[in-house]
């Protein structure tokens, strides 16, 4: 009995043993292997920089970009004088990003941050003087969400206000912002509104001065425009949250500001559109909101600086949530026309600006690669040549002791 027992388990291991050899001359290396490294390793080959709105990797560039405009690597002198200016354009996820900057940052002198305070200390390694110019570091130094034309006027002069005009230092003023999805950026701008937002506290500083009542008026009459509903929020033809972004990112003065009797509306809006593309593609750095890993990636290439934790994707928003019919989607669009635009450009030059980066670093890393074989194949002859060359020398020698 143990014996037939012993011979049903050889057979069903010579069994196995013919299956796995039929199994290999059947599917060789290819698709089962492939299965069978899922299965051991589904995440191993996992891009941590994949499309993160789920569209293909590779895309098809629609504006051409020199590669000046492309490469992005700015020389950072954090010890230095330089500064980094943070444009926040409103529900944009720029609260998020500014956390990442003065929290999450790997720095020799890493930002203070207290708990209970709304700003954190970004000093400089060894030096009393901040690095960062945004909410979270300097506060609303040019304003309550101050656009381009307030802060590229502004900044400099509260930066160095202390000191005398001939003993103020030569410094890089680095612009940086985020971008977002011009429905989901306007949705959330109107529930933030909703709630009882109303950044009065806005200055609008342009060429000297903020905007009269005339040349800005206000769509509600009381404190705030809580409750309002989607409707009556796209019905005020004064509200700045139609095409913001092009707004704070355009330089004003170009259009004579909030005047708008200085030039017909057709070219004040190709003015505008204009100066905010050619703003955001000058800029050291600009992010968007649906690419988080990327802009984490790009902002680290351009500054050489490294975050501590990832950045999350988040795909549920106060915006996700509002559900809108196609009639109401083509109403926003059409109220934020320059909006889409620009963020149809800028959506180009980030995603070619991170697939050039990509290739750069392949090359570089496959330089590395080639640079380290030389090396290693020179080390291989070198011992090669020593030991053909000991070899030598003991034959010699032993024919030497031979003729004694």
């Amino acid at each position: 009995m143990e014996d037939r027992s012993h011979k049903v388990l050889l057979a069903l291991v010579m069994l196995f043993l013919f299956a796995v050899i039929v199994l290999q001359y059947v599917c060789p290396g290819t698709e089962c292997q492939l299965l069978r490294l899922r299965a051991l390793s589904p995440a191993a080959a996992a891009d941590p920089y994949r499309a993160e709105d789920e569209t293909p990797a590779r895309f098809v560039p629609r504006f051409n970009f020199s590669a000046s405009d492309l490469l992005r690597r700015v020389d950072f002198n954090i010890k230095g004088d330089d500064l980094i200016v943070f444009l926040h354009i409103q529900k944009t996820g720029g609260t998020t990003f500014g956390r990442h900057l003065v929290r999450n940052i790997q720095l020799e002198q890493p930002c203070e941050c207290r708990a209970g305070q709304k700003k954190c200390t970004c000093h400089r390694p060894g030096k009393r003087e901040t690095w960062l110019f945004s909410r979270f570091s300097t506060g609303w130094s040019c304003g309550l969400h101050a656009d381009w034309t307030e802060l590229t006027n502004c900044v400099p002069s509260v930066v160095d206000s202390k000191k005398e005009v001939r003993l103020r230092p030569s410094r890089n003023f680095y612009y940086i912002t985020i971008l977002r999805d011009p429905v989901s950026r306007y949705l959330s701008e109107w529930r933030h509104v909703q709630r009882g937002a109303t950044w009065k506290a806005s200055l609008h500083v342009c060429d000297g001065r903020s905007p009269t009542t005339e040349e800005l008026p206000s769509c509600y009459t009381g404190d705030d425009w809580s409750g309002c509903s989607l409707q009556e929020f796209m019905d005020c033809p004064y509200n700045l949250a139609n095409n913001r972004q092009v707004r704070m990112l355009s330089d004003l003065s170009l259009v004579g500001c909030y005047n708008l009797s200085v030039m017909p509306e057709e070219q004040r809006n190709k003015v505008l559109l204009d100066s905010a593309k050619e703003n955001l593609k000058r800029m050291a750095f600009f992010g968007l909101t649906e690419f988080q890993r990327k802009t984490q990636y790009l902002f680290e290439k351009t500054f050489n600086m490294n975050f501590i934790s990832p950045f999350t994707q988040y795909n549920s928003t106060r915006a996700s949530s509002v559900e809108i019919d196609k009639q109401t989607q083509q109403h926003i669009e059409a109220l934020n026309f320059l909006d889409m635009e620009l963020y149809d450009y800028a959506k180009d030059l980030f995603l070619q600006r991170y697939q050039y980066m990509r290739q750069k670093e392949h090359q570089e890393a496959r330089r590395k690669r080639q640079e380290q074989r030389k090396i290693l194949r020179a080390k291989q002859a070198h011992l090669r040549e020593q030991g053909e060359n000991s070899s030598s020398t003991d034959y010699t020698g032993n024919v030497e002791r031979w003729r004694r």
